[in-house]
């Protein structure tokens, strides 16, 4: 890649002076810490001095402590380390610190048409009210709240209302089916259950009330069941131990009580995919989640208070609690519940004209897909406001980089980023003060000690590694919930390399910092003794405008033989003939290597995700290389499960 023909933004003077990562400079100097002369040696000072740079974090954003730590960084090595012990904070009462001053904490749109805006004070009132339920149902710090709920501000409210009290949150997204939200909930005994009667999508309605009833009675710690009439298909649920959420009472106290806890007291439980076992219930801290909010959707983010942050996204993943946290620096949040592509996928860029959006974050696959659409949003509609796009969820490829500033606008800040479940952000992503190059990520994060490991466990440069962690963030879990001994939490991350973090992707980082990852390295395609990314074949798939979406295997067979099918599902009127398979051949052959050309490439109706949006290739391996279907995944944390009939069915050709 040449960085200077690829280079797609640079930061004008006044996009660097104006942002809060120069405003940290500043009072970095002020302050009389080590100046650094540009990004790459502030990234290193932060993870060389790790207990200074996260003090420092506490300094600058001015981070409410009610009682002071005696250390900051103690314990052994990954993962049983402890941070800031003896400090007390709430991070609910970090968000009431960021939004005082501002007028409007949330914007909220359904795909039915329903429009809200809520002031800050009503959604404390709100979250007062909520706060208010909990403790007539004896609910103290510790206990957990489950939530069955579509992105809607009475999910807000209800995880404020929470944290406020030490409570632990957690939440499914409501189009996940009860054994999937059992198998989640019951793990973490929940005391209260908060619920909304169902949920929009694609045009449609759907009631969950057979779900609720179902889940209610399979989780049997629960106390009461707050139920919200959403979509108003809840008449059929009578029971004794469920409130209406419209017959809250106001609280009378105006604003909630925030009870100081622990920096490392539980904030929320979430949830790996589960789709190849049982989910691992990660637990993440109070202190560790503010921290690292503050500090990247600052610094990584650039967010500013009043400006507007959006996300796409499900209350299952965890860009959901991201998002929550960007009024952390008092940042008026935009909620949508339905499909990004209903009525068609201009739907999300309308929204942004109609909000203004500062920050507008989605997928990866949704970009692509507006893409090959051809949509020009810039066109279109009215988006000077937009100030930045955040990408995550899989890999960018380098021609939606470059859709992005021809069909958006060419002053666009374009934040790929890459992170995870596991430390709920990023680990790289955005650097207002570095140029956008086609293809990368911008840098690794401040704090983030991430490398590229080669086989011999030694970090390499512009050379396809393992990416790895190598000394601790505050924002990695603290455990898994019913899990002594911390021993699937190191089996998770710590098995390969005792001490440093393995965290399962194929990463390159550039000479300059930036950031190119490959895909998982649990999804390898390990072709004749090479390793190669997934990530790598999709990038060049995606110039094909007949593929719609594809997936890729390696399968050894016996005798040492390798068999690698391309599966495609194609835009409408298109087929598989000879004439696309020597195309896609050539582009591989040519863009990549002779190895990274399938063997076959056969069509399909639907290529399988989880719930989160992640694509099942592993799960497709294990059916191809013929394990039974329901012990290589579980049907109710997917997305499309119908999708996998083909697979089922699919018999692999004898080599």
């Amino acid at each position: 890649m040449n960085p200077v023909n690829d280079t797609l933004w640079k930061p004008s003077a006044e996009d660097i002076s104006s942002s809060r990562l120069h405003e940290y400079r500043q009072w970095l100097k002020e302050n009389h810490y080590p100046e650094t002369n540009d990004y790459e040696s502030l990234w290193k000072w932060s993870i060389d001095q790790p207990e200074i740079f996260w003090e420092t974090i506490i300094s600058f954003f001015n981070v409410t402590l009610h009682t002071p730590y005696t250390s900051v960084l103690s314990g052994g090595e990954m993962p049983d380390m402890n941070w800031f012990e003896g400090a007390t904070l709430n991070y609910a009462e970090q968000i009431q610190k960021g939004m005082s001053g501002q007028q409007t904490a949330i914007f909220f749109s359904s795909e039915n048409g329903d429009r809200r805006s809520i002031s800050v004070d009503d959604m404390w009132r709100e979250v007062s009210k909520v706060r208010s339920y909990y403790l007539k149902h004896g609910v103290k710090a510790g206990d957990r709240i489950a939530g069955f709920l579509p992105n809607i501000p009475e999910a807000t409210f209800a995880f404020l209302a929470a944290a406020s009290l030490g409570a632990v949150w957690s939440c499914c997204s409501p189009d996940f089916g009860i054994s999937s939200v059992v198998d989640r909930f019951a793990q973490i005994e929940p005391v209260l259950f908060i619920t909304a009667d169902g949920y929009y999508y694609n045009g449609k309605t759907f009631s969950r009330t057979n779900e609720i009833t179902s889940i209610i009675e399979l989780l049997p710690t629960l106390r009461d069941t707050l139920l919200i009439e959403y979509t108003g298909t809840s008449l059929s649920i009578q029971k004794d131990d469920i409130t209406i959420y419209s017959n809250l009472k106001e609280s009378g106290e105006g604003r909630p009580v925030f009870l100081p806890v622990p920096f490392s007291h539980p904030l929320w439980i979430l949830f790996s995919s589960g789709t190849t076992g049982a989910p691992k219930a990660i637990t993440h801290s109070h202190g560790g989640c503010l921290l690292e909010h503050l500090k990247y959707l600052a610094f990584h983010n650039d967010v500013h208070a009043g400006e507007k942050f959006f996300w796409y996204t499900t209350t299952g993943w965890m860009m959901w609690n991201f998002l929550q946290g960007s009024m952390l620096l008092g940042a008026t949040i935009v909620l949508y519940d339905g499909s990004p592509s209903y009525p068609d996928l201009s739907g999300l860029w309308k929204l942004a004209e109609e909000f203004q959006i500062h920050h507008f974050g989605t997928s990866a696959p949704f970009l692509i897909a507006c893409m090959k659409e051809k949509i020009m949003p810039g066109k279109e509609y009215a988006l000077e406001t937009m100030r930045s796009i955040g990408s995550t969820g899989s890999p960018l490829p380098p021609e939606a980089f470059e859709w992005v500033y021809n069909a958006v606008h060419e002053r666009i800040w374009l934040c790929s980023m890459s992170g995870g479940t596991d430390v709920c952000t990023a680990f790289v992503g955005g650097v207002i003060e570095k140029d956008v190059v086609k293809g990368e990520i911008q840098a690794r994060a401040l704090g983030c000690s991430l490398f590229a490991f080669d086989d011999k466990r030694q970090p390499v440069i512009d050379s396809l590694g393992e990416m790895v962690i190598t000394k601790p963030m505050p924002s990695m879990p603290i455990y898994f919930w019913n899990d002594p001994d911390k021993k699937r939490y190191k089996a998770s991350y710590f098995e390969d390399i005792p001490g440093v973090w393995r965290h399962g992707d194929w990463v390159r980082i550039t000479k300059t910092g930036g950031v190119v990852i490959y895909g998982r390295s649990d999804a390898t395609l390990n072709r004749h003794g090479i390793r190669i990314g997934t990530a790598e074949i999709y990038r060049v798939l995606n110039e094909i405008p007949e593929i719609e979406d594809s997936l890729i295997v390696n399968l050894e067979l016996e005798g040492g033989k390798h068999f690698m099918p391309l599966f495609v599902k194609l835009r409408h009127g298109f087929s598989v003939d000879d004439e696309l398979k020597k195309r896609i051949a050539f582009l591989l052959k040519t863009k990549c290597t002779p190895r990274h050309v399938p063997d076959d490439v056969i069509m399909v109706n639907d290529i399988p995700y989880t719930i989160s949006g992640k694509k099942m290739e592993a799960p497709v391996k294990k059916i191809l290389m013929g394990m039974k279907v329901d012990d290589s995944l579980n049907r109710d944390a997917m997305r499309n499960p119908d999708s996998l009939q083909f697979f089922t069915n699919w018999v692999v050709p004898k080599m």
